[in-house]
Formats: structure tokens, sequence, C-alpha cells
């Protein structure tokens, strides 16, 4: 790919998370963005350029909170929520569409374990399900309530995510 290619893809994307800023959980606008359909093809293509982009924000956040932190479980939460409140439309729209595509529902697991990993639940060497299981429990719990602020203590979600505790 050119820097041409790289530059036209980017402006394309910025242009569907522009129009897609108006209704975020509505049908994502496709074939109304220029060059979109040369640019991506399909929109599942588009759809995991856009969770590419998602994550990397994401993974950005989760470095810059967790670096130097006792309570990783607090930083991962605080990363999320800035990397969501700063990219809305982004969150939502890949929140939204990422179902509906089987690359992305396999990326979003992904996501979901590195959640859990960032967090302390789970270590990298544990079986890929269990982990993302666990990321899956953490992430219900991190987007819940008004603004994506957890409407449970985070205490409780140790002691769901470990029975005996």
């Amino acid at each position: 790919m050119s820097w041409n290619d790289f530059y036209r893809r980017r402006d394309i994307l910025d242009a569907v998370l522009t129009a897609a800023a108006r209704d975020p959980r509505g049908p994502l606008p496709f074939e109304e963005i220029p060059g979109a359909e040369q640019a991506f093809g399909t929109r599942e293509n588009l759809m995991a350029a856009l969770h590419y982009r998602w994550t990397q924000l994401l993974s950005g956040h989760l470095r810059a909170q967790t670096e130097g932190e006792d309570d990783h479980v607090d930083a991962v939460k605080r990363a999320f929520t800035a990397a969501v409140r700063r990219n809305r439309a982004l969150y939502e729209v890949v929140a939204t569409h990422r179902d509906s595509y089987p690359a992305l529902k396999t990326a979003h697991r992904a996501e979901q374990a590195m959640l859990a990993v960032a967090a302390g639940l789970a270590e990298p060497d544990e079986p890929v399900e269990e982990v993302a299981k666990v990321g899956a429990a953490f992430e219900a719990l991190l987007t819940e309530g008004p603004g994506l602020r957890p409407a449970r203590p985070f205490n409780r979600l140790l002691r769901m995510l470990a029975p005996s505790a």
C-alpha cells in the first residue's frame, strides 16, 4: 500500500465516522461515502479497518494507564472509559456492527482477552477461550450504566470472576 492509499483510506474512515456520528448505532454508511467501496471492497473490510483503529486506540490507553499502577483493574477501567469517551462514534459503530461479521467476532474476543490480561484478571498463557470469557464479563461491567461508568463497584467484579473470593 502506498502512502497515497494509506491517506485515502484514513480519510474514508474519518468520513464514515463523521457520517456515523449522527446515528452510530444505525446502518453503516458505506455507499454514500465516495471511494469507500473502491478502497475497502466490502463493508466487512471497512469494519475490520475501523476495529483495528479502535484496538490501536484502546491499547494505547491501556499502556498509558497501567504503566506503574498497582491496581490494574481500576487502570483498565479508566483506560477503557477514556478511550470510549474520546472516540465515542468509533466505539459505538464498532460495538454495533462487530457481531455482524465473523472476522470482527474473532477480533472482539481477542480484545476481551486483552482487557482481562491487562487488568490482571487472567494470564496470557491461560486457555484463550477462558481468558476471553473473563474479558467478556469484565467488558460487560465496563459498559454498564450511563456514560460507560460501571453501575456496580469493582470489588463485586472480583467476586463474580472468582466465586471463592
